[in-house]
């Protein structure tokens, strides 16, 4: 059975207040994916996300540990910008990934608010990399590997609906423990990775105040006019290629007849050599 009880779309909720920073998550997702050792790079030291790590601990003051990973929007930038469709949302929710789509742009790096998918660059032939929720463990009836080896059950798997109770539920029963919001139920369009915390958390769009509007409702008119510029480009190129070929068609015809006229004109002045002899 999946886990979408009601036909309700799945969800991950992480307290902040919870975590330990014992990075069990970190350990589960790679040992499920058979991530190699993390290379460092200058870019990923921020946030410990790479291509080989797919969720990261991030701490902040006081002690207090956020976990990084894919948000799993409700309308994913990264899906919109994709122009072959290699980012889709699944039936239960989570923001799946198919490498034998995708052609490397890299679109989906530069319009994700929030900074998460990375690109391999160990690799011949690099693919785009981030976190799916587990969605084969999802579709076998488990959880995800990172909320089923939390110790302290800092981050939780459920249906969205159900963890947003919960989480309005702790932040009334503790207003003094927890800032008076859930991140990921509006800002930016909303998202199925969701957090409480004591501590502010929009440092995870980089201090970006992106109010509650999704991001491909901000940049649509320029979504939209990906594959338009596509198809442009592609028949520009192939109408450059078309008169550069008839040029050079042209340009040998006439090397061709030039020839040809010189060739006669050499026949011709041999031959009135011969009768002047």
């Amino acid at each position: 059975m999946k886990h979408q009880p009601d036909g309700k779309t799945v969800a991950i909720l992480t307290d902040v207040t919870k975590c330990i920073g014992c990075r069990d998550c970190v350990v589960a997702c790679k040992q499920t994916y058979n991530l190699d050792k993390d290379v460092p790079r200058r870019w990923s030291n921020d946030d410990g996300l790479s291509s080989r790590n797919w969720t990261s601990i991030i701490e902040r003051e006081n002690n207090t540990f956020v976990r990084k990973q894919c948000r799993h929007c409700l309308e994913p930038a990264c899906v919109a910008a994709c122009p072959v469709g290699a980012l889709q949302i699944s039936d239960e929710g989570p923001v799946i990934y198919d490498s034998k789509k995708c052609m490397g742009c890299r679109y989906c790096m530069l319009v994700c608010p929030y900074g998460i998918p990375r690109y391999d660059w160990d690799l011949a032939v690099p693919f785009v990399r981030k976190c799916i929720m587990c969605f084969p463990r999802l579709q076998e009836g488990k959880q995800p590997a990172c909320t089923e080896a939390c110790p302290v059950e800092a981050t939780i798997f459920g249906t969205r609906d159900e963890l947003l109770a919960e989480a309005h539920r702790r932040i009334k029963a503790e207003p003094d423990k927890y800032i008076n919001k859930v991140w990921g139920e509006d800002e930016i369009g909303g998202s199925r990775v969701l957090y409480i915390s004591n501590v502010d958390l929009s440092f995870l769009t980089y201090g970006k105040n992106y109010d509650n509007k999704s991001v491909p409702s901000l940049a649509r008119p320029a979504m939209n006019a990906v594959l338009p510029t596509f198809a442009t480009m592609a028949g520009t190129m192939a109408g450059v290629g078309w008169i550069i070929n008839r040029r050079m068609k042209n340009m040998q015809t006439d090397e061709l007849e030039e020839n040809q006229d010189n060739s006669s004109s050499a026949v011709s002045s041999d031959e009135g050599d011969s009768n002047n002899g």
